[in-house]
């Protein structure tokens, strides 16, 4: 798994741009993006290969961007378990939630998108360490470790 493209938006309902790189902040998000310094969904990640499958249930193609994640990989499937660990270049992130598609993917995308998208839409994390993310970066997927006493 690898990253294929950035995007990243400076505010709400603002386009997102494709970038080669960004600065991810721990505790804090990606910077220029519209969610740095959320507390929780700080970035969003989706995968190519399940919004192809999206886009051939929908009946035509559309481009990653458009769903406003801000990054997207090139296969699988990325986790949606809480407690995930994913380290992307070397970056290391958490899974705090699926990131479930939204009504607005319909005006943007077209009509059923959000149908489409459901369970394809991938996961919000929470930025773990900082550093620098660029396309191209591998990903690697840690299950969550689970600790007894």
């Amino acid at each position: 798994m690898k990253v294929v493209a950035i995007h990243i938006a400076p505010g709400s309902r603002i386009p997102t741009h494709p970038v080669d790189a960004v600065q991810a902040e721990a505790g804090k998000g990606l910077v220029g993006d519209r969610y740095h310094g959320s507390r929780r969904r700080q970035v969003t990640v989706q995968s190519q290969e399940a919004l192809d499958l999206a886009a051939d249930e929908l009946g035509h193609a559309f481009e990653a961007h458009a769903t406003r994640r801000n990054i997207t990989v090139d296969v699988g499937v990325v986790p949606a378990k809480p407690g995930t660990r994913l380290r992307i270049g070397d970056v290391d992130f958490e899974v705090v939630r699926d990131a479930a598609p939204c009504r607005l993917l319909d005006d943007w995308i077209g009509p059923g998108a959000m149908r489409a998208l459901r369970g394809r839409a991938g996961s919000a994390l929470r930025v773990l360490t900082t550093g620098t993310i660029r396309v191209g970066d591998s990903v690697a997927i840690n299950p969550v470790q689970i600790t007894t006493a």
